[in-house]
């Protein structure tokens, strides 16, 4: 396998099927796919088998990529992943509504989530509308100036304790997870393209909805307080 190709390994797990992929970025395909169908509907009957499944795919995996598979991707559906409308109003003291303060707003969101739902873990923060001294604009417009900000925000989250069972799980295989999805998210968002599921997550993943805040803390003084704010002012 060539050295320089970029590749991501997604894990979906869903009621009915479990599924492994590995996709190359550079060409947009699965290198590798595999699938595995569940009778059922009970959303615990696909943890019970996939330690099973990874034990029958994470190797040959591993041989197409050339090196041990560390960090995944990990695609949930799930009836207990939560999708919860979040406000938030601030007085703005400044003459604008500047990139900073938007920031802080969305930090102050996030925290104010974690207090309020302890045990959830967070998927996905979209913004939903922004609201400026009563006018609402769908996507952040630079320097807008306002007294007032108003985000209206989803939050997708799980419970930890569901997190924390599948990370026990990938751990036997020495595998962590880089970053969670909602399946229904993910697809709702493209409207039924008819794309290979791990290509959507990746689309997502690198911030095709503007709206969507991944909150990273900074790796260097070079990179802003977020690696991926950037979305949101392009």
């Amino acid at each position: 396998m060539n050295e320089d190709l970029e590749l991501e390994t997604y894990i979906h797990i869903s009621p009915n099927v479990l599924g492994i992929y590995l996709f190359d970025i550079k060409n947009q395909k699965n290198l590798y796919k595999q699938e595995l169908e569940l009778v059922g509907d009970n959303n615990m009957t696909n943890l019970k088998n996939l330690e099973s499944f990874l034990a029958d795919n994470i190797f040959e995996v591993e041989k197409l990529a050339g090196k041990f598979i560390k960090n995944i991707y990990l695609i949930l559906e799930n009836n207990n992943i939560s999708n919860i409308s979040f406000s938030i109003k601030k007085k703005n003291y400044e003459t604008k509504i500047s990139k900073k303060y938007l920031e802080n707003t969305i930090i102050e969101a996030k925290d104010l989530f974690k207090e309020n739902y302890q045990n959830e873990k967070i998927m996905h923060i979209v913004i939903k509308k922004y609201l400026i001294n009563d006018k609402y604009y769908k996507n952040y417009e630079d320097n807008l100036i306002g007294d007032h900000l108003c985000l209206e925000m989803n939050f997708i989250s799980i419970s930890k304790d569901l997190a924390l069972e599948i990370e026990e799980i990938l751990e036997k295989f020495q595998i962590r997870i880089r970053k969670y999805f909602d399946k229904k998210y993910i697809t709702n968002f493209f409207d039924g393209e008819p794309i290979e599921l791990s290509n959507l997550a990746h689309k997502i993943q690198i911030g095709t909805n503007i709206n969507e805040v991944d909150l990273v803390p900074k790796k260097s003084q070079k990179i802003g307080i977020f690696e991926r704010f950037f979305q949101l002012f392009s």
